[in-house]
């Protein structure tokens, strides 16, 4: 019991920490700057620039959040679990507090300053892909476009790599309809957002990567009516054969998005503490749930070609 607590105690501080991180990655460097980027903390800071500070990025982004998640929750019908609502929370918090902070800016006279601008969005992204990498590892979320994804998601057959991409790209244009913004400031954007993708990937496995797993576990029943049920994955079940036993043995292949990853694991941990896992870092994932099969052939092509097929047998 103790364990347990103490294990509970840690992740949150762990959340918590983390949450700052992300928080210092955009109150300490990008908004002081003038800067946005993808995602809805891009959008939050196009707000703020928008209505000349007005509105600051802290409290439209857990307005913003709390709108998706109770539309989520009555329309789609889609659960969040408490680390969910604790990140965006203490997110929020974390940058109203550091708003009001000028010693943590990257501005002139400060200790965080940095001359050169460029380098500005590539520390942005570093702090953020630890700061999400730490949350998504601990079981939490920062809510905004992943819950847009999630509900694009469970109604049209759109991999959540593809409701990302063009969320991100729609924020980071916006900042061009500002009329102090230029070009300029939407790169710096997509350099922050190069430079998360690919540090994130060193955190936690990659924003849009995907995971097969190998599952060896005496409880496989409990773990495969899990996925099925609970998380909307499909699981094969494997014949092998324990060599040094000779013992038939039911290994788990499993599937998995980056995101559902540390929940699947907690879940695995707790049903089976024996259980030994498998895990390969997949970056090619084709099908339902994931990317759409590329072909090269358009259905407007297949279409004209059955239709040109049926003409030739009449």
């Amino acid at each position: 019991m103790k364990k347990a607590v103490a294990k509970t105690i840690w992740e949150y501080l762990a959340l918590t920490v983390a949450a700052f991180i992300f928080a210092f990655a955009w109150e300490g460097f990008m908004i002081p700057n003038g800067m946005s980027a993808g995602g809805m903390m891009g959008l939050c800071t196009v707000v703020q620039y928008a209505t000349g500070g007005v509105i600051q990025a802290s409290v439209s982004y857990i307005v913003i959040n709390a709108v998706l998640i109770l539309v989520a929750v009555l329309l789609v019908g889609i659960g969040f679990g408490f680390r969910t609502i604790y990140c965006i929370a203490v997110s929020s918090l974390a940058m109203s507090l550091i708003a009001a902070t000028p010693a943590l800016h990257c501005i002139q006279g400060q200790f965080f300053y940095v001359r050169e601008t460029l380098v500005i969005p590539v520390l942005a992204g570093i702090l953020e892909a630890v700061g999400i990498g730490l949350i998504l590892r601990y079981g939490g979320s920062t809510g905004g476009t992943d819950i847009v994804a999630l509900m694009v998601n469970k109604y049209w057959p759109v991999s959540l790599s593809k409701v990302f991409f063009y969320t991100d790209f729609l924020v980071i244009c916006l900042i061009l309809f500002l009329p102090e913004k230029s070009f300029a400031d939407m790169i710096y954007g997509l350099i922050e957002i190069v430079v998360f993708t690919m540090f994130i990937d060193t955190v936690v496995g990659g924003r849009r990567s995907s995971y097969q797993l190998l599952v060896f576990s005496e409880k496989y029943n409990e773990i495969a009516d899990y996925i099925i049920n609970n998380m909307d994955r499909g699981v094969t079940l494997l014949k092998a054969q324990g060599w040094y036993t000779k013992k038939d043995k039911n290994v788990l292949m499993i599937l998995i998005s980056q995101k559902q990853f540390p929940a699947l694991s907690k879940v695995i941990h707790d049903l089976d503490p024996k259980a030994f896992m498998s895990v390969t870092n997949t970056h090619n994932v084709y099908g339902e749930g994931f990317d759409e099969i590329k072909t090269g052939i358009s259905k407007a092509g297949i279409n004209r070609k059955k239709k040109k097929e049926k003409a030739d047998g009449d």
